[in-house]
């Protein structure tokens, strides 16, 4: 029954009959009414500091975004970028993503580093779902510090895993990423 509710979920979003967090809220609704998990159940999972996180981090993106924060960020980044290929600006992009994402929670640092990208974008003359892929990719690179994600800090103790230890297996990891993500960011949307 949930498999199924999901599914129908994912359908109504594949669709275009609703959008992603209406589809998503309303599959989660329903996994109540029919009774495959009790409300305190559904209210008890909710992760309460991603949510607060996220209501602290999206007026900061629009401020930095209305204030000219972002559009100054994006200049100096212009300024660094001007000369360079599509490639080295989204490579600028992902990595600068990604140093923030390890410090911050990684929809906070796509919320933050989205419109700077967009503005960077802008001026240069590139695509902005390009930029904004790198964006995407680079905040979920989380890899080399165990703040960056909840997961990371959850394996963190029971494994007995140090600081330094995600930084030698993530950095790596990062330029795998790094060195894959952006020939088919450019492929796919440039």
């Amino acid at each position: 029954m949930a498999s199924g509710i999901f599914l129908a979920s994912i359908a109504a979003i594949v669709t275009g009959l609703l959008a992603a967090p209406v589809a998503l809220v309303a599959g989660a609704v329903a996994m109540v009414l029919v009774k495959l998990m009790t409300a305190a159940e559904a209210y008890k999972s909710i992760d309460w500091s991603v949510i607060v996180l996220l209501a602290a981090m999206i007026p900061v993106g629009q401020a930095m975004e209305t204030t000219g924060g972002a559009g100054l960020i994006a200049a100096q980044m212009l300024v660094l970028g001007e000369n360079l290929s599509v490639a080295s600006v989204l490579v600028m992009i992902l990595v600068s993503t990604t140093l923030l994402s390890n410090v911050v929670n990684n929809a906070a640092a796509a919320i933050v580093v989205a419109p700077i990208a967009l503005s960077l974008a802008s001026e240069l003359q590139m695509p902005s779902d390009a930029v904004l892929m790198a964006v995407a990719v680079g905040a979920s690179c989380a890899f080399m510090t165990p703040i960056g994600h909840q997961s990371n800090a959850l394996v963190m103790e029971p494994k007995g895993y140090e600081f330094g230890d995600y930084w030698r297996l993530g950095l790596p990891l990062t330029l795998v990423v790094t060195v894959v993500a952006v020939p088919v960011i450019m492929l796919v949307w440039t």
